[in-house]
């Protein structure tokens, strides 16, 4: 059974039942169910949420984030030195907790750094933003965004929205490098 399957059987089996997955791992060893990827997409997220996620991330982090890429960016056909290079820093000692604290964080079950409670504040109402802004968008994004006409009108300055084609997905700088350096130095002109 692949990653994202028995992420999303664990999430469904602690979600919709209740409570913990108990025995889970025996009953994926009988039970062979083929799940759909996008259905991975949205779920892992919750599944971060249990303890049973951050063994299951730390067990398997690897698998887990390139799994992550294909979903979020089904069109790129990296290859494994092209993962590989990035998956190094998957190897941190506090990588797994600064992951795992940030999808916690994301849906308020993980306090935020006091530090930044004033800048959080201000943040959360929505500020208009002033600077000049481009934002990008990889047209094959397995994880898409909503329609950039929902905030386009938070930007009062100088702002385009560039969407690249071609197969390029979530990570548009190692997607489409040249693209994303090009809205860098448009940005400032």
């Amino acid at each position: 059974m692949a990653a994202h399957q028995i992420l999303l059987v664990t999430f469904f089996c602690v979600s919709v039942y209740g409570g913990p997955a108990r025995g889970i791992g025996t009953y994926l060893e009988r039970v062979r169910v083929k799940i759909p990827d996008y259905f991975c997409l949205g779920t892992y997220q919750f599944y971060f949420a249990t303890e049973r996620g951050r063994a299951g991330y730390e067990k398997y982090r690897h698998d887990f984030n390139k799994l992550i890429w294909r979903l979020a960016s089904p069109k790129w056909n990296f290859n494994d030195a092209t993962f590989d290079r990035s998956s190094a820093s998957f190897n941190n000692p506090d990588h797994v907790s600064i992951v795992i604290h940030n999808y916690r964080w994301r849906i308020s079950l993980a306090e935020g750094e006091p530090k930044y409670d004033d800048l959080e504040k201000r943040l959360a109402e929505g500020p208009v933003i002033t600077v000049p802004t481009i934002t990008l968008e990889g047209a094959a994004n397995g994880a898409p965004p909503p329609d950039a006409s929902s905030y386009a009108k938070k930007f009062s300055g100088k702002y385009a929205h560039r969407i690249i084609k071609g197969g390029v997905g979530h990570n548009l700088p190692q997607e489409a490098p040249r693209a994303f350096a090009k809205a860098v130095i448009d940005v400032d002109g």
